[in-house]
């Protein structure tokens, strides 16, 4: 049992000091998995209208074995976390994995009192974690900027809960509603603020996601290219049944420095998938759907297995079509510019005008801002 007494702050000090570990979290977003970045700060009350901030700790990047939040901001706080408050984004873990339960730290730390956001879905916790703490003689208050901190653990809440990652669709839409131009590779639609937003969204993403058919098309890289989070790039993943992505691509040949992951059906001849995985691409063959095609349900289930908690879906019009027809996407974010593709031109997914007018039912808009000369509007699902 803690010996100390927790000092009470004002309900709106709690929630200040909850936006700021909020805030840390997100610094780590897209590099945790398969843990959520979470964020946690140990703080003293010496004279109450003085909060002292002694901790501070973010989820390490690189998954599995790396340090909790909670253990990072106990580590830097040292002997002054003795009587101190411990702000968490996420109900402190309660189970043993690749690392101790963060409670037992929580609690031989001395810590008086904590305050959560979120409680963790993950049945190796959910709640008992809270529970612990309050056995130990440590006060807690949970649900503080619950909403706030749920946009940085959603990929975490859908990978248990759904059993899946969190799919963020990102289309780069014409002023004539369309998303390229027919056998002309990448084209460019949006400008350069734009394009460097979405660098930005694929660094918070765990993975990236495009069909063969873009890989084909475009030869693209999917890295972060923003100056100083080059380190930043998520896991590559091609939806792929018959493992057609070429030995030469830029691609395979940069999958030792940024994996990338194949996903193809049993299908997929031997020799292409060997070649491959020589070449350094990791391959998960999932089962064909009904139609013979690769099942996205299947692919999204398997990446969830393998830790991946959020995607940032940047195929072309036919796999965004399928994600959104199949209800597999999340957050749908449109950048919308005044360009013009004319002739020959590649259309947006049908849905995308229903979303866009507020007569979808399956989508509500968040949010709406110009970046650079171009808009960005982002709807997410409703709650089902």
């Amino acid at each position: 049992m803690t010996e100390t007494t927790a000092v009470i702050p004002s309900p709106e000090t709690d929630r200040r000091l909850m936006a700021a570990a909020i805030a840390y979290a997100r610094r780590n977003l897209g590099a945790t998995w398969p843990n959520p970045s979470v964020g946690a700060l140990v703080v003293r009350f010496d004279d109450p209208a003085r909060p002292v901030v002694v901790g501070r700790g973010v989820t390490v990047a690189g998954g599995r074995g790396k340090p909790h939040a909670e253990r990072e901001a106990l580590r830097q706080a040292g002997d002054l976390a003795r009587g101190a408050t411990l702000y968490v984004t996420l109900e402190p873990c309660s189970h043993y994995g690749t690392t101790p339960p963060c409670v037992e730290a929580v609690i031989a730390a001395g810590i008086a009192r904590v305050v959560t956001a979120q409680d963790d879905p993950d049945s190796r916790v959910a709640g008992r974690g809270h529970e612990m703490l309050r056995k130990a003689g440590i006060l807690v208050k949970a649900g503080v900027n619950a909403q706030a901190a749920e946009r940085g653990l959603i990929g975490h809440f859908t990978r248990m809960r759904r059993g899946r990652p969190y799919v963020t669709c990102k289309l780069a839409v014409s002023a004539d509603d369309q998303i390229g131009r027919l056998d002309e590779g990448r084209v460019a639609i949006t400008g350069s603020d734009a394009r460097g937003r979405v660098h930005v969204m694929r660094a918070e993403h765990d993975a990236i996601l495009v069909g063969i058919r873009t890989a084909l098309a475009d030869d693209p890289d999917l890295t972060v290219r923003l100056p100083g989070l080059e380190h930043r790039s998520p896991v590559r993943v091609i939806f792929d049944s018959r493992a057609r992505l070429p030995l030469d691509s830029r691609l395979v040949a940069t999958a030792r420095d940024v994996p990338v992951w194949l996903v193809a059906t049993e299908a997929a001849p031997r020799h292409r998938i060997e070649g491959l995985r020589g070449a350094g691409v990791e391959s998960l063959i999932v089962p064909a759907g009904a139609d013979g095609r690769l099942d996205p349900h299947h692919a999204l289930a398997t990446l969830a297995w393998k830790g991946i908690t959020s995607i940032l879906l940047e195929g072309g019009a036919t796999l965004a079509g399928d994600f959104l027809a199949r209800d597999l996407v999340d957050e749908l974010a449109i950048f919308r510019s005044s360009t013009h593709i004319g002739d020959n031109g590649v259309a947006a997914p049908g849905l995308l005008a229903a979303i866009e007018t507020g007569d979808s039912e399956r989508f509500h808009e968040i949010s709406r801002h110009h970046v650079g000369t171009d808009r960005l509007k982002i709807f997410r699902r409703r709650q089902s």
